[in-house]
């Protein structure tokens, strides 16, 4: 990606996730921040002015959780290349495809075409991948259920030429502390989810250092009540009272209730919970009906989701989220606006996932931070969005 242009955002008003906002510029080059608040003329010399017009400037959105956008799957290499192109209008400049992991051998050979495709993504930064499972104790939307396998697990990395960055699990699958661990040596983080695991499995989980929990409270069952109106204490508690982990929700209203949402933010702290989109096929476009490659139709809208439609055994049934990185952000300041402040809230899709991956240089605006922003219009559309310093994306009538 050329980062070469050198870039002068002034009249902006610039949000420090989880600090405070301040008037100012902010001056790019190489593709990255040089220079942040007041910028001295000589330093600006030869750079392209963009007048912010007093409106936000913010770090760019990551997310860590996503099957696909619009029309695109990210299963699919060319469909990744150009569904991955289309995310900075949402203001998002840093995604995780993550793609539904299974043992078959096709799944490799899938899995190995997309590692490949990965150098061929334009305009938004892929630090690795996202599989979901195989090594799950529920199916939830498509995933498989698989013991834990060293074994597997090394084949499926070394279909993903390395380029896998998060797998996400389930604490009460046969042989998974193995795996956990493994994934530590590796560097890659361990999520948890589709899970019923009772206290001491989910604790034993994250003491083997699995410290995320991916789509919280979806797809994370309670365990039955054996002890009449004694309520067990199971993963969901576990997690939310143990201080090293952390949370992501899909923040549409139709997955999560706002409540559940509210519970993370005050159990684990604004900067422990973190925005995901867990989107699919539907996600961006308007409301209507659309045909999958799956066998079957949905219908999006931003208050149901995407959901089964027609002649269909599962008609009626979630088909993943319809949400994008922006709507989210702005359903977390409509139900969370008067209890957090505005940089709280935009740190779960900036600083937290940023700070969770180890991305040191991004989800900030700094001096010696990548020049992944986005100035935004008001209702959270952005006017314009940069990845490593490139305008990759300019509104019309920004």
């Amino acid at each position: 990606m050329d980062g070469e242009n050198k870039t002068l955002i002034e009249n902006a008003m610039i949000l420090h996730p989880g600090g405070v906002s301040e008037q100012g510029a902010v001056l790019v080059d190489g593709g990255q921040i040089v220079a942040v608040g007041a910028v001295l003329p000589d330093q600006a010399e030869d750079a392209i002015r963009v007048d912010g017009g007093g409106r936000l400037l913010t770090p760019g959105l990551i997310d860590m959780h996503t099957h696909g956008v619009e029309d695109c799957r990210y299963d699919v290499d060319e469909e990744l290349i150009k569904g991955a192109a289309r995310l900075a209008k949402y203001g998002c400049t840093c995604v995780y495809p993550t793609l539904v992991a299974t043992a078959e051998d096709s799944f490799r050979t899938g899995l190995q075409e997309v590692a490949a495709a990965l150098p061929q993504v334009a305009d938004i930064c892929v630090p690795g991948l996202h599989l979901e499972g195989p090594f799950m104790a529920f199916t939830g939307a498509g995933c498989v259920t698989t013991p834990g396998d060293v074994k597997l697990l090394e084949d499926l990395l070394a279909a993903a030429e390395g380029r896998v960055a998060i797998m996400s699990l389930s604490p009460e699958v046969d042989n998974i502390l193995p795996v956990i661990e493994r994934l530590g040596e590796l560097g890659i983080t361990a999520f948890i989810t589709h899970t019923g695991a009772d206290l001491e499995q989910t604790q034993r989980a994250l003491d083997a250092g699995a410290r995320h929990a991916t789509h919280f409270y979806d797809v994370f069952y309670p365990q039955p009540e054996t002890d009449l109106g004694v309520r067990p204490v199971a993963c969901v508690e576990a997690i939310l009272a143990d201080r090293r982990a952390t949370v992501d929700f899909i923040c549409d209203g139709v997955h999560v209730e706002p409540t559940a949402i509210r519970m993370g933010l005050l159990c684990k702290g604004w900067e422990n919970v973190m925005l995901i989109t867990d989107s699919n096929i539907g996600a961006g476009l308007p409301p209507g009906d659309y045909e999958t490659p799956w066998g079957f139709s949905v219908h999006v809208h931003p208050e149901k989701a995407a959901r089964i439609i027609g002649e269909h055994k599962f008609a009626g049934a979630l088909a993943g989220s319809a949400l994008t990185m922006n709507l989210g952000m702005a359903n977390l300041h409509r139900w969370f606006g008067d209890e957090f402040t505005s940089e709280q809230l935009w740190a779960l899709g900036t600083a937290n996932p940023a700070r969770l991956m180890g991305l040191q240089n991004k989800g900030r605006i700094a001096v010696g931070a990548d020049a992944d922003l986005v100035l935004w219009n008001d209702g959270f559309t952005p006017a314009a969005t940069w990845v490593g310093g490139r305008l990759v994306f300019e509104a019309q009538h920004a």
